[in-house]
């Protein structure tokens, strides 16, 4: 058994703007907000939440198993998925819509202004996950990632009556749910993956608080940017990890898919959630260390020099074997 990803599939489309969004966007004027930025650089890339995390788990060497929806357009796509470890056998092709387009621009201070183009992503709703699970002999985990909110709404109900363990991951689609969407999500997962705005939108919707969220999930997972990234079991201590120093800051797109894909991994192992979350961590900054969310190198001679130096070499033993593996 192993690991489901559903989610979104994409191509992103990502833009560099030299200049900061705040020094050009008029407070007092954003009733009437229409502003263009001049970008230097432009880089498509293969992307998608659930593409991204389940890259991320198969050079890990988990096989995760991928489920979602594209056009076409995705052959070579899929390829590239298959030849680092991930099973696209469940993903859906449309034939009459193009596979997601993820347009994003970032500027110097890291902040990202986004648009997002479902196309063959609205199809995901029509996905069955029980014959997936059959194939697969059973499921540890299904990840509920960023998709069509009618398919998130689905995997989850569905997980909930055939007892798959899940994971909420409703990231960028908090923006479009209200609470009563949001607490059909997230009520009764195995882990909670959210960022600080996240967090706070998602309470902001439902009314909930921390004690609520953490009264409805096995496990609170949010990433806190820079900061690092804090876990949370009720009655329990919290656990803050910090990033490790990166080399470069190249672009964040992808980087909270890397961390999910790492921590989720960490799970996998059994090696605690401490280790997960730095497992995640680590291979979160090597995202950020390049432009696309599935352009860098995992090479683990190289990952497991750079995890012993961040968290010392006792916590490099912990999960070497597996890493090596």
């Amino acid at each position: 058994m192993g690991i489901i990803v559903t989610g979104s599939i994409a191509t992103d489309h990502l833009a560099v703007f030299p200049g900061r969004f705040v020094e050009q966007i008029l407070p007092d004027q954003l009733e009437h907000l229409s502003v263009s930025f001049l970008v230097e650089d432009l880089a498509i890339r293969r992307g998608g939440a659930a593409a991204n995390i389940a890259f991320n788990l198969g050079c890990l060497g988990l096989a995760p198993a991928l489920v979602g929806a594209v056009g076409a357009d995705f052959a070579e796509y899929g390829q590239w998925l298959s030849a680092h470890g991930v099973d696209t056998s469940a993903v859906h092709v449309s034939k009459t819509k193009h596979t997601a387009r993820f347009l994003c621009t970032t500027d110097s201070d890291q902040n990202q202004i986004a648009s997002f183009y479902a196309g063959a992503m609205s199809e995901a709703r029509d996905i069955e996950l029980k014959p997936i699970v059959d194939r697969l002999g059973g499921t540890d985990l299904v990840v509920v990632g960023p998709s069509d909110p009618a398919a998130m709404l689905r995997h989850t109900q569905e997980c909930r009556e055939l007892g798959y363990p899940f994971a909420a991951d409703p990231s960028q689609q908090l923006s479009s749910l209200d609470g009563e969407a949001i607490t059909q999500l997230v009520d009764g997962a195995a882990y909670l993956f959210t960022n600080t705005y996240e967090r706070g939108l998602l309470e902001l919707r439902t009314g909930w608080g921390e004690d609520d969220v953490l009264e409805r999930v096995g496990v609170s997972v949010m990433t806190r940017g820079a900061k690092g990234v804090t876990v949370q079991r009720p009655g329990e201590p919290v656990i803050s990890v910090t990033p490790p120093h990166e080399l470069a800051k190249a672009d964040p797109t992808g980087v909270g898919d890397a961390f999910r894909a790492g921590f989720l991994a960490g799970v996998h192992w059994g090696v605690g959630d401490e280790r997960a979350a730095q497992l995640g961590c680590m291979l979160a900054t090597l995202v950020i260390e390049s432009v696309g969310t599935q352009e860098h190198k995992f090479e683990p001679e190289t990952f497991m020099e750079r995890f012993s130096e961040a968290y010392g070499p006792d916590s490099a033993a912990e999960v070497a074997d597996h890493i090596n593996a």
